[in-house]
């Protein structure tokens, strides 16, 4: 195995010093020597050894191979980062940090799971963005071996990977793995369409092979009548990109024009406009099918000339044009960076290659709220780009929907906030306007701006020009905020029936300060002032720091509590009370009692009593997310409780369905629930961009079999990928 890699890296680097590499192989195996194993059964080397072969086959240098083998040893063994650094050095720990999940940091949900490990892979890339080329390597195996996981995992990880790494991939250029992320990933996600479509896209590339080989032959003498040599081969079409156009754009199967493709490798620039200038004498090209990315590339670096033409047979075929070093960066894109890097001196200049991940930066450092933070990276990464023209000629991209305020922004913060006006194309527009590929934009500033407006923020398109909006905004409201987030902060602390010298204490807010990297008390009020944070997150942090000082103080709290509400004495044996809400608490009389609504429990589940302050007792679910994650000083607070099943209330429960997007769903759904006598309170439907609908339905029950047996029924309905009580 061992050997494999070896062979493979030198393949493509002679002069390589694999020794790293080697002694990277046998410490990641020696650590992963125990009895894990993957879900296939196999022993779970298998997989850094795997990521090491997709690395190579990146061509990437010998380090970054090293970091492949290494990538999962501190999350899944004993090992440490400090155990890698003195191993391997700084470089190399580093990447395995960067690669490294949060796994062992306590969260409030998967979302914020998420959230912040991207989060950290996004700053680990910035200052090495080999981090994110082994985490698509990583990932790339995952998917490949994706028929192991639970069904349920299936789907989650191939829509993760559809969602945030193919998209990754895409934007540093890697296409050889971005089409296979996508394409295994729609195995996942719809497999019936996956089915069907790799059917008939097999089916018509075995009816085409003479027509193109016919193809390529014309090709090839009439360049070589040109004097142009070049290397022609037939090019296969991703399923995904297929998959969009019939599904996303609602074209037929025989409406995608691009099914037959030809690729056409030359020596030169200069020979790829000649190899153009030939096929389009040869056949006719279709009107506004031709892109030039040789003249204008993608941000991703990628060149090429595209253009579809009507073939001998009066089909539609594309044709790309590029030279060898243009198809090499568009197989590995960024990696191409470390192709050749040891016993070479020129580098190859690629740092403005990344301005977009030093844009994503900047907003990341901006979005504490993990859904916006997952929903903006969504949006930055898949935004399609146009590119228009500076007064001088210069070539600036920016996502498509981008106005004269996302221009100017993007030239320069300063250009930004003096914006006054713009013209494009020479006649003065609307700031609103949405600018097109090829326009020519001049940004008219005033040194008497008082700024931007705040109503940018719904003109701009891009994360960046409202990052940088909401930077100068913040800037310019610092002490206003700061006044405003101490008051916040300090009525939530009366509001939970603390003293505001309870926990506004100097160190403790030093303290929670640091944890959200913003080092002072001013700035943490000045987030909450500007909506950054929330009060009641700062405020919980507090009261940990509090409780953690005052244990003795809160035991005794508790026994108090206790006596006030009871009508027992120490002599009097403990009893069990009903409760009209249904619920029997051990041991107390005369208490409210509430049932918590961020886990809905019903007659049936596991429950437990947490007794709250002034509020009586709150029951939870036993499973309940709030519950396990509080501290330990809090468990003292907890109260056995059970449900009355004599009592007959009605409780509310809600269900969420994940289902494929078809006609009828709806009426299914409402002949089960109509058929189990069950009444629906609430009803909310959404469908996501990927054609997945999300149904949210809440009825009313006595227990917890009724909505038990309903989404038994409801797992068989047609296109049903999930189905699970919603955690409010």
């Amino acid at each position: 195995m061992l050997e494999n890699i070896i062979n493979q890296i030198e393949s493509y680097n002679p002069n390589a010093d694999v020794s790293v590499v080697a002694k990277a192989y046998n410490y990641a195996e020696m650590a992963h020597s125990n009895a894990q194993t993957r879900f296939s059964g196999e022993r779970y080397f298998i997989h850094p050894y795997n990521v090491a072969l997709i690395l190579a086959d990146l061509h990437v240098d010998v380090q970054t191979i090293a970091a492949g083998l290494l990538h999962d040893v501190v999350e899944d063994t004993g090992i440490t980062y400090d155990d890698i650094k003195r191993e391997f050095g700084e470089e190399i720990a580093n990447m395995v940090d960067g690669v490294t999940k949060l796994s062992k940091v306590k969260y409030r949900n998967k979302e914020e799971r998420q959230a912040e490990s991207l989060r950290k892979m996004i700053i680990a890339m910035s200052k090495d963005i080999r981090v994110v080329i082994i985490k698509l390597a990583d990932r790339l195996h995952n998917i490949r071996t994706l028929q192991y996981m639970p069904k349920e995992k299936q789907y989650q990880k191939a829509m993760e990977t559809i969602e945030i790494y193919a998209p990754i991939a895409n934007r540093l250029g890697i296409a050889s793995i971005k089409w296979e992320l996508e394409d295994l990933s729609l195995k996942y996600i719809d497999p019936e369409g996956y089915q069907d479509l790799l059917e008939k896209v097999q089916q018509k590339s075995e009816q085409r092979k003479d027509y193109i080989s016919r193809i390529i032959s014309v090709m090839q003498e009439k360049l070589s009548d040109a004097g142009i040599e070049a290397d022609i081969k037939g090019r296969p079409k991703s399923l995904y990109s297929i998959y969009k156009k019939m599904y996303f754009k609602n074209r037929a199967f025989e409406q995608i024009y691009d099914l037959i493709a030809v690729r056409i490798i030359v020596d030169s620039i200069k020979d790829c406009y000649g190899a153009l200038g030939t096929m389009h004498t040869l056949w006719k090209p279709i009107p506004g099918r031709f892109k030039d990315y040789i003249a204008m590339p993608k941000p991703n670096m990628y060149q090429s000339l595209h253009t579809t033409v009507i073939g001998p047979a009066g089909e539609p075929f594309e044709i790309q044009i590029r030279t060898l070093e243009m198809h090499r960066t568009a197989e590995y894109g960024i990696a191409a960076h470390w192709k050749y890097k040891e016993g070479i001196d020129e580098q190859t200049n690629y740092e403005e290659k990344l301005n977009w991940l030093r844009q994503m930066l900047e907003w990341q450092q901006e979005t504490n709220d993990p859904a916006e933070f997952m929903e903006t990276l969504k949006i930055d990464l898949y935004a399609d780009e146009v590119f228009v023209f500076t007064p001088k000629g210069e070539v600036v991209n920016i996502p498509t929907g981008s106005t004269p305020i996302d221009f100017a922004y993007r030239v320069h913060s300063a250009v930004g906030n003096k914006c006054v006006g713009a013209k494009v194309n020479g006649r003065i527009v609307p700031i609103d306007t949405k600018l097109k590929t090829g326009d020519q934009i001049e940004i008219l500033t005033s040194q008497s701006s008082a700024g931007p407006s705040r109503d940018w923020l719904k003109i701009a398109a891009s994360s960046q020009a409202k990052s940088k909006i909401r930077k100068f905004f913040k800037e310019r409201d610092k002490d206003f905020n700061v006044e405003k987030g101490k008051e916040l902060v300090e009525r939530e602390v009366k509001k939970q029936g603390y003293q505001v010298s309870d926990l506004l204490k100097d160190d403790w807010l030093k303290f929670v300060a640091d944890k959200y990297s913003m080092f002072t008390a001013n700035n943490l009020y000045a987030a909450v002032g500007n909506g950054g944070i929330t009060e009641n997150q700062i405020v919980n942090r507090l009261k940990l720091l509090y409780m953690e000082k005052n244990k003795d103080k809160i035991e005794l709290e508790k026994i108090e509590n206790l006596e006030k509400n009871t009508n027992i004495t120490s002599k009097t044996p403990s009893r069990i009370e009903k409760h009209a809400s249904g619920v029997i608490i051990k041991g107390i009389d005369n208490v409210k009692v509430r049932f918590s609504k961020c886990c809905s429990p019903v007659p049936g589940d596991a429950i437990v009593g947490y007794i709250t302050r002034g509020r009586g007792v709150s029951v939870h679910r036993a499973d309940c997310t709030n519950i396990h994650d509080l501290t330990d000083s809090e468990d003292q607070r907890f109260i056995e409780v059970e449900w009355d099943y004599g009592k007959k209330a009605t409780f509310v429960s809600e269900l969420q369905i994940k289902a494929l997007d078809r006609p009828r769903l709806l009426q299914d759904l409402t002949a089960l629930y109509a058929e189990a006598k069950l009444n629906a309170v609430s009803l909310n439907l959404r469908i996501t961009k990927d054609r997945v609908a999300i149904v949210d339905i809440g009825f009313e029950i006595n227990e917890t079999k009724q909505i038990e047996d309903l989404m038994k029924k409801i797992k068989k309905l047609d296109g049903v990928l999930e189905v699970y009580r919603n955690k409010k």
